[in-house]
């Protein structure tokens, strides 16, 4: 049975959050950190470990069936590939830059400017929508002292805390694009119809439902019960048990962690008490 190949960043944002998520997906990889390539121990698959710009051709090429790459490569150099699953992590935004000094109202003021980039398809295609012309000057990295030695008047790059940008004297004016990490395979592929491919995307989407889920436990008086029901969002409906101690119930739910506060709050009005929370290992829906 040929394994599934996969693509991972070598180093750099992406390496380590690849790692855990295939970890958690139970599939053991061989340390591969000096290695062009590891195979798993205990399932069909083999990690490429490349330079971020190079995964796009290597997926094209059918060299490797699937990658773990951020929306913004794929954005900028992913002709003929596709996303199919997003990640959770490696959030971050491809934005325009000015120096603190500069005045910036609009768009508008960037017009005939210079603006260094490591993402110039990704800028060009943004501006023309826009109906900015200037002049592209393109960098691979470190692109944000472009301003300061006056190679450009404006920059645009990955922010995600926007510390860099702040040491640089540069403050951020337009989110292009936002980002995070995502599966991605190339659109023509026959890797489709493989069970190994649909066994690992079963395995990955039970641990990122996980991740988007807290299971949550409570003690509730009986009399409060249906108030308390009705509050809940669980997967289908929630567990209920009765305690030792007659007139209360044990409730088990799961609550989305985007919401989760807010819940809880809701639920403690309602009369809950004793609300344990647990993490989610894996949830198969």
């Amino acid at each position: 049975m040929e394994p599934l190949k996969i693509a991972i960043q070598k180093s750099g944002r992406l390496n380590e959050d690849s790692l855990r998520l295939l970890k958690d997906a139970g599939i053991s990889i061989d340390n591969g950190k000096d290695q062009l390539r590891a195979s798993a121990r205990n399932f069909p698959l083999e990690v490429f470990y490349l330079r971020n710009s190079d995964i796009p051709q290597y997926l094209r090429d059918g060299v490797v069936d699937l990658a773990i790459v951020g929306e913004n490569l794929l954005e900028e150099n992913g002709e003929g590939l596709e996303s199919l699953v997003k990640l959770g992590f490696s959030k971050c935004r491809v934005s325009l830059a000015v120096p603190k000094s500069m005045e910036y109202n609009s768009l508008e003021d960037l017009q005939g400017k210079r603006i260094a980039t490591s993402y110039p398809a990704t800028v060009a295609k943004f501006l023309n929508s826009k109906g900015v012309n200037a002049d592209l000057h393109t960098i691979n990295g470190s692109v944000e002292i472009a301003p300061n030695i006056g190679l450009a008047d404006a920059i645009c790059d990955i922010v995600s805390s926007g510390s860099t940008l702040f040491k640089n004297n540069l403050k951020e004016v337009d989110v292009i694009l936002k980002s995070e990490a995502v599966l991605a395979m190339a659109s023509e592929t026959s890797i489709r119809t493989s069970s190994i491919y649909d066994k690992f995307l079963f395995r990955l989407n039970a641990v990122l439902q996980a991740r988007n889920f807290r299971y949550v436990l409570m003690n509730v008086p009986d009399g409060n019960l249906n108030a308390i029901i009705d509050l809940l969002p669980g997967m289908r409906s929630p567990t209920v048990l009765p305690l030792a101690q007659e007139g209360w119930s044990s409730v088990h739910t799961v609550i989305k962690k985007d919401s989760f506060w807010e819940v809880i709050d809701e639920l403690r009005k309602a009369g809950a008490e004793g609300i344990l929370v647990c993490p989610i290992e894996k949830m198969v829906l």
